[in-house]
């Protein structure tokens, strides 16, 4: 590029370009086809009303003398003199105290934070698999239900000091581990001149003894457990089993009643059959043979506490007790243990009865059993409800066929699981 002269202006330090306007005049003159390239250094441009070229100007350029003792400078014409630089300094950062208090409550924030994050992702984490496998659980059956209420049944006999509630559960848990030693075994088959029937008539006829006497429930049930345990380990003729049945019944009148039955009371009672010294000599071979082992549990013992896990009504309970003694009676429950028998007769009655649900879990944790385990022995007591009205022995029948026990001998019995045996049969 061609150099530019400089003019001074020697009052006030202006310089004057005037190469700049030549310069300007033939790029207008050369350059009037097309679009100038804007402004050039220090000349401004502009355009007439119609279209033509306004005259231009010089444009002087002011340029501070740094030095003038020096003489004039020569500055580059289209050069912008330098810009200082501008520091600009930060703010102080303010600084934020924070107690431990605040720090834990800070902290407190921060993982609820991230605990609902991690709740919505597992929400939001159901996938297809899962839901398939919902429904096909669903369609099976084996959806969760509700866990079942346990009644408190011993909540009643909280101020009952006779009831011993710190033991009752240890009592039981004893008894189901006694009934398996001293439970009674097939034992006919052993007994050259006894059998089922023979047996079934001596039961109905102590049962009528034990009503006449007016003894406890529990004096009938260990009579009963008595006479199968002596036979178990000893043989009887037919001609002493009655003398058998009524030693039995003293025996456990002494154990169970504040005011038992004397000798002859029983002598009279069998007609006379037998002595004041043959009832005597049989009730101490008798403890002689059970090794005077008379603490055992009958199921007498079960079917208080099964049928306070029922929480019965009067109705129930004597239907209970009517199954139960008729289960007794038959030789063929004595392959159930007693707490079997209890539970059984609590089941069928209620099927009686049709209180539903027939089992429940209050009884399954009181009893031990399942539905499914005392379902086959419930049907046996209850065939032999459906015989009662037309059966031989009929002191049971008629013991609960009176008004003071509920007339529940009368009702007709559980169909529905007489039904479910003979189609399984």
């Amino acid at each position: 590029m061609a150099s530019r002269n400089v003019l001074q202006h020697q009052n006030k330090g202006e310089v004057l370009v005037p190469g700049v306007l030549k310069q300007k005049k033939n790029m207008v003159a050369e350059g009037r086809n097309r679009k100038a390239l804007g402004d050039i250094g220090n000349l401004a441009t502009g355009c007439g009303v119609e279209g033509k070229p306004l005259p231009q100007k010089s444009v002087a350029v002011n340029v501070k003398v740094a030095n003038v003792a020096n003489g004039a400078q020569k500055v580059p014409v289209g050069r912008k003199p330098a810009q200082k630089k501008v520091t600009v300094k930060p703010k102080p950062e303010e600084i934020i105290e924070i107690s431990p208090d605040t720090r834990e409550k800070l902290m407190e924030k921060k993982m609820l934070g991230k605990k609902q994050a991690a709740e919505d992702i597992t929400k939001k984490k159901s996938t297809l698999t899962s839901t398939l496998t919902a429904r096909s659980k669903a369609a099976c059956g084996l959806s969760k239900k509700p866990k079942e209420q346990i009644v408190d049944i011993d909540a009643a006999d909280v101020n009952n000091e006779l009831a011993v509630l710190e033991y009752v559960e240890d009592i039981y848990n004893f008894y189901k581990l006694a009934e398996s030693e001293t439970r009674v075994h097939d034992y006919i088959d052993s007994q050259p001149e006894i059998n089922e029937k023979m047996r079934a008539i001596l039961i109905d006829w102590l049962i009528e003894v034990h009503h006449k006497f007016e003894l406890n429930p529990e004096t009938l049930y260990l009579t009963i457990n008595i006479v199968d345990r002596y036979l178990t380990v000893e043989t009887s003729s037919r001609r002493e089993l009655q003398l058998l049945g009524i030693s039995a019944m003293l025996i456990a009148s002494k154990y169970e009643e504040i005011w038992a039955p004397e000798v002859n009371d029983f002598v009279c009672i069998a007609d006379k059959t037998y002595s004041h010294d043959q009832v005597l000599a049989m009730e101490k071979q008798i403890l002689g043979k059970l090794e005077w082992y008379l603490t055992v549990p009958t199921p007498y013992v079960f079917l208080v506490r099964f049928i306070k896990a029922s929480l019965p009504d009067s109705e129930m309970e004597n239907m209970v007790y009517f199954l139960a003694e008729l289960g007794l009676m038959n030789y063929a429950t004595i392959i159930y243990c007693p707490s079997m028998i209890a539970a059984s007769a609590v089941y069928a009655a209620r099927h009686t009865l049709n209180r539903t649900p027939f089992w429940n879990g209050t009884l399954k944790l009181h009893t031990g059993f399942s539905e499914s385990q005392v379902i086959e022995c419930s049907r046996q007591l209850v065939s032999y409800h459906s015989e009662a009205a037309n059966h031989k022995l009929k002191v049971i029948y008629k013991k609960y066929s009176n008004s003071e026990r509920g007339a529940v001998a009368l009702l007709p019995p559980a169909k529905s699981l007489l039904t479910a045996s003979s189609s399984s049969s």
